[in-house]
């Protein structure tokens, strides 16, 4: 199990000021953890850097388009 007590949640500017969006915290060593902003005491999805490097590089090069 993760310790994420010390996570540093953030969410995208992009989201305004509404609370409907993912909150990410990269903070972590060797984690970077992904939550539901409405729901901050639910599951945290939890992957390494590389994936999060990687997925973040997929949405910014339109590779989940459809």
């Amino acid at each position: 199990m993760t310790d994420l007590s010390n996570a540093r949640w953030r969410k995208s500017s992009f989201s305004g000021s509404g609370n409907d969006c993912v909150e990410v915290a990269s903070n972590l060593p060797e984690v970077v953890g992904v939550r539901d902003s409405k729901n901050p005491a639910g599951p945290v999805l939890v992957v390494t850097p590389g994936e999060w490097s990687a997925f973040v590089n997929g949405v910014k090069g339109a590779e989940f388009d459809v």
